[in-house]
């Protein structure tokens, strides 16, 4: 009750009875709650705002939903139930000042009676911020409590002060069963209704009612009067008469159905919201209806094609590149068409869409920009322009022009040093897409393997020691930067292996994970580790399995290859028990008694793995001396001294190379079921300048026994030949590897 002693709408307890000139809409509306249709989540038996109604302790709360659904209905019933002071006040209508007087009134009553003021607000979303503050301290401090009504999202369109402070209800669309029944209790109430008169309709008329009135019961009962009071002549008729509503006269009553939808508002949001995830989702049928609904509403179609655009290239992407022209060409022919006709566009490029293959990897970019925001990375050498100060700071030096090789393209490090072995982009595995998938993400692959070579270039020439192990030195002269030699070890590897998909695979002292990212490929059912050396190799590993599901990635323990322990195993994977052993380089540059002794360690800690060994064979790789062009650079004299030299270095004079396969080869024959084989793989490598002079250098084990042969204008000269002869592209540098394979040991005892 207002504070005159009238009820919210203004009228006397005396003229409860509505009379017969107010729409039927308010004539029907319920004054208790066992009167309500509908929302029983909300108002239900036993829900939380039914009993605070019951027992007139509400607290604030704020009503949401649709047009029609009882928001102020539910504000009458509360009107009618409690003993606190009842203020009514609409937002369109109200100002500053009548929020004033309703305060005013409210801090009386509660000083003078003790009496609490329950105050109303219609449609509070239309009070701007200023209107809605002035509110806030007289709902925290109890002087007043909350009822609001709006049709719009609370949580954007109400101050977050008095949305924290209230209890948000929302109110859904009626269906048809209550339509139905509000429909029901209209015909058949004497009182206000239509129960002093037989009502008939014609077959689906009533039906067509209720369809057309989607969910709004005011809409639903105005529609009802306008048919019922046109179907007689004069209205009212006598008591008892029978009225007839035909399909007609129901269709005239109601010829439009009202589709909620504001264009700044929840309703535009949320339509939008449902197209973009049925075309993201590949419904066809979903997309065109909530397409079709926006355009009934009046939405622009400049924005449905905007939308249409972005999803082209967010949700589609590079499974179907074609989908953003398409979806321009409809856009582009519908400024030209216009309505109605350029519907037929609006509905061909939803449809492209929603039937398209679909990638989001394209979100990729937001990963990357992530990535600029929080890191400072410099641009690598090769990458800077070499033209402004090449010579001075070395700008340039390196980069390799893809266009020089075949399929032109070559391996190298785009990304920082910082960043080396991040992945940002994921491949998806449909359409366009699908087909270049494995090329991607092989060049990835052995991008990873030129990086890690590059990274081992600038380590050569920043450090020295005359002890340094000539074997190493074999090992990056043969392997180094040669990713033909490093897939040849991979598919060596896993050839011989034949690993399962539930097998669990332990990879040992690989650096370019190459070996890893198949087992993981092989065994999705089983699981993956990795042993090596150092923290640099953890941290590519690390940076490939991010872009893995977490099930899928790998576990990297940074450990001596030399030291298998389990233990320290058990703790890094949570387990030691493998199926598959791989390993990559351990065996050949040590001499025979370790490389014996290591592989009986590893059989001892591992019993239960099959295992396979892939080692280069380092003194059958690449020769400078054979390089194309440099026998004619230098002359036949020093040519022929200069491979003889090689020849030395690598040891075929003294029969070290021999004794290295024929070392594996003896290791194979001292244990039961082992293989051995040998391959050799033709490649081509580039070498750039600076690669050349830190193998030249006399600082290095190779540079230093050159110095120690030749003489200084020889040296000039082999090195202007390799310099000359390797600045014209990639040359020939061919590598050999050894694969020992042996079988699970048997079960003792």
């Amino acid at each position: 009750m207002g504070a005159d002693g009238n009820d919210l709408f203004g009228l006397a307890p005396e003229d409860k009875d509505r009379s017969a000139s107010e729409p039927l809409a308010a004539r029907m509306r319920p004054r208790v709650l066992d009167d309500f249709v509908g929302q029983e989540h909300i108002v239900g038996p036993g829900r939380l705002l039914r009993r605070a109604i019951q027992k007139d302790r509400l607290s604030s709360l704020i009503l949401s939903g649709p047009p029609g659904t009882g928001k102020t209905t539910l504000a009458r019933v509360i009107a009618n139930g409690t003993s606190a002071r009842f203020v009514a006040i609409n937002a369109v209508l109200a100002g500053v000042q009548a929020i004033r007087d309703a305060i005013d009134e409210a801090k009386r009553a509660r000083e003078l009676y003790d009496r609490r003021t329950i105050l109303f607000v219609d449609e509070v979303h239309r009070w701007n911020k200023a209107q809605q503050d002035a509110l806030l301290p007289w709902v925290e401090n109890g002087t007043i409590v909350l009822v609001g009504a709006t049709t719009e999202n609370p949580f954007f369109e109400v101050n977050r002060a008095l949305v924290s402070r209230s209890r948000v209800f929302l109110l859904k669309a009626l269906d048809a069963a209550d339509l139905l029944e509000v429909a029901r209790r209209a015909l058949s109430d004497r009182e206000r209704g239509y129960g002093r008169w037989k009502v008939e309709f014609a077959e689906g008329a009533l039906e067509h009612l209720v369809d057309v009135a989607d969910g709004d019961a005011r809409s639903l009962l105005n529609a009802l009067e306008l048919a019922v009071e046109t179907s007689h002549e004069p209205w009212p008729p006598p008591e008892g008469a029978t009225v007839s509503v035909t399909m007609e006269a129901a269709e005239e009553s109601i010829q439009r159905r009202a589709v909620l939808y504001d264009k700044d508002g929840d309703y535009h949001y949320d339509s939008i919201s449902a197209f973009i995830k049925s075309l993201r989702g590949s419904d066809p049928d979903a997309a065109l209806y909530w397409m079709a609904r926006m355009v009934y509403a009046g939405e622009d179609p400049a924005f449905i094609f905007r939308r249409m655009l972005i999803s082209a290239a967010e949700d589609v992407g590079l499974a179907d590149p074609r989908a953003v022209e398409v979806v321009d060409a409809c856009a582009r022919a519908f400024e030209r068409i216009g309505f109605p006709e350029g519907q037929f566009h609006m509905a061909e490029a939803a449809l492209y869409l929603a039937t398209a293959p679909k990638s989001n990897s394209a979100l990729a970019y937001f990963d990357a920009l992530a990535e600029v925001e929080k890191s400072r990375a410099e641009v690598p050498l090769h990458l800077k322009d070499g033209s402004r100060d090449g010579p001075g700071f070395g700008h340039g030096d390196g980069y390799r022009y893809p266009h020089a090789y075949r399929d032109h393209w070559t391996a190298q490090q785009y990304l920082p040093e910082l960043l080396r072995g991040r992945v940002f982009y994921k491949p998806g595995a449909l359409g366009h897409e699908g087909s270049v998938r494995e090329t991607v993400l092989a060049r990835r692959e052995e991008q990873l393997v030129a990086a890690l070579d590059e990274a081992q270039s600038r380590v050569d020439r920043l450090t020295y020691s005359k002890e340094a192990d000539r074997s190493l030195e074999w090992l990056a002269r043969a392997s180094g930067g040669s990713t033909a030699l490093a897939r040849a070890a991979r598919d060596g590897l896993h050839a011989r292996a034949a690993i399962q998909r539930h097998e669990r695979v332990l990879v040992v002292g690989e650096r370019d994970g190459l070996a890893l990212r198949e087992a993981i490929r092989k065994a999705p059912e089983g699981a993956c580790a990795a042993l090596v050396q150092d923290a640099r190799a953890a941290e590519v590993l690390e940076a490939f399995a991010a872009g893995l599901e977490e099930l899928m990635r790998p576990t990297a323990l940074v450990g001596d290859p030399a030291a298998p322990d389990r233990e320290t195993m058990v703790a890094a994977f949570g387990f030691a028990s493998f199926d598959v052993a791989l390993f990559r380089d351990v065996l050949a540059r040590r001499d025979a008694d370790e490389a014996g002794t290591l592989l009986d360690r590893w059989r001892e800690a591992l019993p239960e793995a099959r295992m396979v060994f892939a080692e280069t064979l380092a003194g059958s790789g690449g020769r400078l001396s054979l390089i194309p062009g440099v026998e004619a650079e230098l002359g036949a004299e020093l040519a022929t001294r200069f491979a003889r030299f090689e020849d030395g270095f690598y040891g075929f004079e003294s029969g070290d190379v021999d004794s290295a396969a024929a070392k594996l080869r003896k290791l194979a024959s001292l244990r039961p079921g082992a293989t051995i084989e040998t391959s050799r793989v033709e490649t081509e490598r580039a070498i750039p300048v600076s690669r050349l002079d830190a193998w030249l250098s006399p600082e290095g084990p190779y540079g230093a026994a050159l110095s120690a042969a030749f003489g200084a204008s020889e040296l000039d000269a082999i090195a202007a030949a390799l310099r000359a002869s390797t600045s014209r592209g990639p040359v020939p540098w061919p590598g050999a590897l050894a694969f020992l394979a042996l079988p699970s040991a048997p079960p003792r005892g």
